[in-house]
């Protein structure tokens, strides 16, 4: 079902240590709170521009003529009115009316999302050929002056795949698991309707910056992940040991390590690549498992696990048989 993939990352880089001299930190402090080395940050470049690239490089790769559909997942859009997809659709030179472009939101899950609906989007014959594209411009809104630790996890960056039914493989089982008990723990609580930028222009502007309880991401985490893992194979008819590759979400080195433990899954076979990334929130996946595919890590037949959690709190996954 994957025909092509694809991934765009903005030419600026910045370092842990870069960012050490600007919060004023002694070196190094900013990589031993949160193991990232580098990320990637626009600087002139915008989401769209992330996406277009992003979206070309899995469309000339896939080889399977002009989408159809195209769902942009991203956490956060380019805008909140009108969808971003319908302007990805336009930037790519797609004639009006000639395919169905829309969002989905499920923050950090965003493409597991999107790449789940498209699937059963060409599985029911509604679509041929469909883009899904994530893009983040991550780097924004981070709380330097309260948690200089969280800021530093994020960075920038868009992924896409093209699926099709000629391609071989498909998605086996899927599984969403949410617990709104932890809702508060990761938000950007402005620019939607909670508060009135009018009337209640100082508490939007209190809650313009992300925020972030790590330690209850990790305490959920560690009292369900490992049973949402097993679920999820369930469903697959897959066995731990029959898994050829896990692609998760790059939520942080830390929290990798603690996934890899939670779940049994081998080491060896998880594509990690916070350390020199950050956190480019629902763009991470695509991005991860596109470097792995031009790598030769998800040849034909491959079984890949995608897995994720996020703000809400959720915990998503796919079994996908490339």
């Amino acid at each position: 079902m994957i025909a092509g993939s694809g991934r765009f990352l903005p030419s600026k880089c910045v370092t842990s240590v870069q960012m050490d001299a600007v919060c004023g930190l002694a070196p190094g402090s900013l990589a031993a709170a949160t193991g990232i080395e580098s990320r990637f940050v626009c600087d002139g470049e915008d989401q769209i521009d992330m996406a277009i690239a992003a979206s070309r490089i899995a469309l000339d790769e896939a080889d399977a003529g002009q989408p159809d559909l195209i769902i942009c997942g991203n956490a956060v859009p380019y805008q909140l009115i009108p969808a971003t997809a319908p302007l990805i659709m336009g930037r790519l030179g797609l004639p009006d009316g000639s395919a169905a472009a829309f969002d989905v939101n499920s923050t950090c899950l965003s493409f597991l999302t999107a790449f789940e609906v498209a699937s059963r989007m060409i599985t029911q014959g509604q679509a041929r050929t469909a883009l899904v594209v994530s893009s983040e411009i991550a780097s924004r809104a981070l709380p330097w002056d309260d948690q200089p630790e969280v800021a530093a996890l994020f960075g920038d960056g868009a992924g896409a795949v093209v699926l099709t039914a000629r391609a071989p493989g498909g998605v086996r089982a899927s599984l969403m698991r949410s617990y709104p008990s932890a809702y508060q723990a990761c938000s950007l609580a402005a620019g939607g309707t909670r508060f009135d930028f009018r009337a209640e222009a100082e508490a939007f502007a209190r809650n313009t910056t992300f925020a972030m309880d790590g330690k209850e991401l990790f305490r959920l985490a560690s009292r369900h992940f490992a049973g949402f893992v097993s679920d999820l194979l369930d469903r697959a008819g897959w066995h731990r040991d029959q898994v050829d590759l896990v692609v998760p979400h790059q939520a942080s080195p830390a929290a990798l390590v603690h996934m890899i433990r939670q779940s049994g899954l081998a080491r060896d076979r998880v594509v990690d690549i916070t350390r020199d990334h950050g956190n480019q929130i629902a763009a991470s996946i695509p991005i991860a498992f596109d470097i792995a595919r031009k790598a030769g890590r998800a040849g034909p037949g491959c079984k890949v696990l995608f897995l994720g959690t996020s703000a809400g709190v959720s915990f998503g996954g796919l079994a996908v048989e490339t």
